[in-house]
């Protein structure tokens, strides 16, 4: 695992690869070094605990498979856990079933090898956006970003990508579930369609599906503590979609 100056580890956001391709690892490290960003590296699960208990990371790029021991899946959930930060997830699988698992995880992305390490880099950079506040790095606010909007007490801010529970506490969303809510919210008594949802969060840096969307109403209905058998928030149109019904308030 490289050096890295406390200089470094103070400006440049932090990226963990963990994956038992040697090769890739070494790759990864230079590509994204020369990108700016701080990395290292680790091949199995016992070496990654251990960079985790030395370093502070912004992100973990995750393989889902490894020849022995832990594998991927139990290794996100250890990561998950214990620690505040984005996933990335790696496989050479293609599934859906293998998609809708890392979602489940809490997974932020996933990508299928073989990538094109633009494309990878694209999806880190847009993972870190959206994580700028919680984990101290550099963010900009886009002067045309909706303003924060408020219902039965929980306030979900698009230009910081927080969402606050009515007892004032930060939950924790990955990317797709805060588009998906947003997309809800600024449509509330609508009714939109599993297509429609796709169309309007779908875009470069991540391409969904329509088993994920179930997945991510799920997980999101949790998270807003909705019951599903009786939602206040997100009702489910059967043969339809879903539809955010709570009043809402822009501020």
């Amino acid at each position: 695992m490289p050096a890295t100056d406390a200089k470094s580890r103070d400006t440049k956001p932090r990226i963990l690869v963990v994956d038992d391709d040697h090769r890739l690892c070494r790759f990864l490290e230079k590509f994204l070094a020369s990108e700016g960003f701080a990395t290292a590296s680790a091949n199995e699960g016992r070496a990654m605990r251990r960079a985790m208990a030395d370093e502070s990371f912004d992100l973990v790029i995750l393989d889902l498979t490894f020849p022995a021991g832990e594998d991927g899946l139990s290794l996100a959930r250890a990561l998950r856990s214990q620690y505040d930060l984005p996933v990335i997830m790696l496989s050479g699988k293609n599934s859906t079933i293998d998609k809708v698992v890392c979602l489940e995880l809490g997974a932020d992305d996933y990508i299928t090898k073989p990538f094109e390490p633009r494309e990878l880099l694209a999806r880190v950079r847009t993972v870190l956006r959206r994580f700028a506040r919680r984990i101290n790095l550099p963010e900009t606010v886009e002067p045309n970003a909706s303003p924060a909007i408020r219902f039965a007490g929980w306030q979900l801010d698009p230009s910081r990508y927080e969402l606050s529970s009515p007892e004032g506490e930060r939950v924790r969303l990955t990317s797709q579930e805060f588009q998906i809510l947003s997309a809800l919210v600024e449509r509330r008594g609508r009714i939109l369609s599993r297509d429609q949802i796709l169309d309007i969060v779908a875009n470069r840096s991540w391409t969904p599906y329509d088993r994920s969307i179930d997945v991510l109403i799920g997980k999101i209905r949790r998270k807003l503590r909705d019951d599903v058998r009786d939602a206040q928030y997100i009702k489910t149109i059967r043969g339809v979609g879903y539809m955010f019904s709570a009043e809402a308030r822009g501020e």
